[in-house]
């Protein structure tokens, strides 16, 4: 049976602990996800005072909003490009947040993409034009499944800031490929699910990766199964933008235009928190959105540039928390760093496995700005990335992020464990910390 009720039932819906979460589906030309090198996006100017009936970019009916749509003059203006310059349209949607109405365009057959773009970049008529750019989930490999099972949640000290915090309330959208929206130990904690791909909604729940960092974020805790996420309180927004390659293995492909669909999804459910467990180039119009979201007071937390990226990759801009797995050299200097290496997590169909990379670390650093945010409504991106900084503890030599120490700091109380795995951290040492903040 296919799923295609609004994401705002869906969030009525799972006012209901136990109630199913059903998946919207946005159909994304299969063309498209193979071969992105044959299409450009472009946008054009669209009136905000413009409004039709029917919406265009993303999922809408929260708080009775009305649909934003494409004006007449942008419909026309896209038409003129598309014989202007022989291209077709595959898909067009008006984004609300930046006043643009936007497409995925296809380049001919024997036409060069670049020399397109080029010609584009200099018309009046056009806001932006991009290549249809790819990006990819952050994973690695794993060969060892039974050591330190949830060690990530013992080595930052997430118990020890549960009495203050589990992130109650906090919207957490994850945009990623699918997830597990039946899994025993993350469905009471669903509050809406989308798909940005495809219509297929038997693999949403099947995809591997998205399940995984829904997890390690919020797997819901003290039901008797499996694990306890790091925010266990907070509220999940499953946004599918990434397909996985291959239905046994945690890698996944996004692009621009999906990644972009999500994203505007993700404010109009008015996630407070969203994560970006991936990798690839800078993109002026996710890069957009990205702003647009800090303006607005979003928390994006995504996964660190290393050394092959430089200082160019889409998430390393102002307002983004950048994470690198605990131990790794070749993250940028403004990384905070949590445990990325044999996280135990969900798998589909109810199963338990660990997994390994950067997106397990930025799914861990996620959650524990969810308990910060929980504790300090309206804590800004800057605020959370110095706590975290500046709390980070220093186990052998390495710099991991101490959610515990974050969180005294934030209140100005208390202290933590001193046996945990960060090693000794006496009452004293936590009150000065206090101190400084």
């Amino acid at each position: 049976m296919r799923l295609w009720a609004p994401v705002f039932l869906a969030l009525a819906a799972s006012a209901c602990s136990n109630a199913p979460v059903r998946i919207e589906s946005r159909a994304l030309a299969d063309q498209i996800s193979r071969s992105p090198e044959h299409f450009i996006i472009a946008a054009v100017d669209n009136d905000p005072s413009v409004f039709v009936s029917r919406a265009g970019s993303t999922p809408r009916g929260y708080d009775a909003v009305a649909a934003y749509g494409p004006s007449p003059a942008a419909r026309q203006a896209m038409r003129a490009l598309e014989n202007d310059y022989g291209l077709r349209e595959v898909s067009a949607w008006p984004i609300d947040p930046l006043h643009m109405h936007c497409a995925v365009l296809e380049v001919p057959e024997g036409t060069d993409r670049s020399t397109v773009l080029a010609a584009m970049l200099h018309d009046r008529r056009i806001r932006l034009a991009e290549p249809l750019q790819s990006f990819a989930t952050r994973t690695e490999p794993y060969n060892d499944p039974y050591v330190g099972l949830q060690r990530g949640f013992q080595q930052m000290d997430v118990a020890d800031a549960h009495p203050w915090s589990r992130g109650e309330g906090i919207k957490v959208a994850i945009i990623d490929t699918g997830a597990d929206t039946e899994h025993p130990d993350l469905r009471g904690n669903i509050a809406a699910a989308a798909n940005f791909v495809d219509s297929d909604d038997r693999q949403f729940r099947l995809d591997r990766h998205g399940t995984e960092i829904a997890g390690v974020i919020g797997a819901v805790a003290n039901n008797g199964e499996g694990i306890v996420g790091i925010a266990p309180g907070a509220r999940l927004l499953l946004f599918k933008a990434c397909w996985q390659a291959r239905s046994d293995a945690d890698a996944a492909r996004c692009n621009s235009f999906t990644l972009a669909r999500a994203i505007v999804a993700a404010f109009d459910a008015h996630a407070q928190i969203i994560n970006l467990s991936l990798a690839g180039p800078a993109d002026p119009l996710l890069t957009d959105l990205i702003r647009e979201g800090v303006r607005r007071g979003v928390l994006f937390i995504g996964a660190a540039a290393d050394g092959s990226e430089g200082n160019e990759g889409l998430l390393h801009q102002p307002g983004v928390i950048e994470v690198a797995s605990a131990g790794k050299q070749s993250a940028v200097g403004s990384a905070v760093y949590a445990p990325g290496r044999e996280i135990l997590t969900l798998l589909p169909g109810g199963h338990y496995d660990f997994a390994s990379g950067d997106s397990m670390a930025t799914a861990e650093i996620s959650g524990v700005v969810a308990l910060l945010l929980a504790k300090k409504a309206g804590l800004s991106g800057e605020e959370a990335y110095r706590l975290l900084r500046d709390t980070s503890a220093h186990p052998g030599g390495g710099v991991l992020v101490d959610a515990c120490a974050a969180m005294v700091s934030l209140v100005g109380h208390g202290y933590c464990n001193p046996t945990t795995d960060n090693g000794p951290r006496m009452a004293d040492e936590l009150e000065q910390r206090v101190a400084r903040h």
